[in-house]
Formats: structure tokens, C-alpha cells, sequence
């Protein structure tokens, strides 16, 4: 019965942390857009981004193809109170660019 409830409560916490980052498309652009200018909004936004490039261009003629939510990690605190707090470490995107 306890592993069952521990399973439980692990899947509940890893749906519950894919659907936290379930934002991140909103920021995603619905054409070409400026790669630093995605990037900035995201990083300005909390997140850390990971930029996934195809081909050889410079950066600024390259244009976004989409953005991921990537892991997010978070740590529970109960100390001091009954029920434990969530609280979000590191928020992770990644930007795919075409060159």
C-alpha cells in the first residue's frame, strides 16, 4: 500500500511540474521572429534556455522553429507548517533556430 501511494504521489508531482511549464508556448513566436529577441523574453521571464541550432548562419540570421518546455526543477519544504511548499529552483526552455 505504501508503494502504491509513493507512485501515486511521485506521478502526481511529475504531472503537476509538465503541466507548470505548460506557459512556455505562449512564448513561442507564430512566425519568424528575431532569435535574441525570443531569447531575451524568455530568459527575462525566469526561464533557462538551451538553443538547439540547425545550420551553419550566424545567430541574428537565424530564424525560431519552436520552443520546448524542458525539466523544471522544485523542492518541497514542510518545515514550520503542516502542508509543504512548493518552490520552483530552475525553469528550463529550449529554442529550436533554424540557420
Amino acid at each position: 500500500m505504501n508503494k502504491f501511494l509513493i507512485a501515486t504521489l511521485t506521478a502526481g508531482g511529475l504531472a503537476a511540474a509538465v503541466l507548470g511549464t505548460s506557459g512556455v508556448a505562449v512564448a513561442a513566436p507564430t512566425g519568424p521572429s528575431q532569435v535574441d529577441q525570443t531569447i531575451r523574453s524568455l530568459e527575462d521571464s525566469g526561464y533557462n534556455v538551451i538553443i538547439n541550432r540547425s545550420g551553419a548562419a550566424p545567430l541574428s540570421s537565424c530564424t525560431v522553429t519552436s520552443v520546448r518546455p524542458g525539466p523544471t526543477h522544485t523542492t518541497f519544504d514542510s518545515r514550520g507548517s503542516g502542508s509543504p511548499s512548493e518552490t520552483v529552483l530552475s525553469k528550463t526552455v529550449h529554442v529550436n533556430v533554424a540557420c
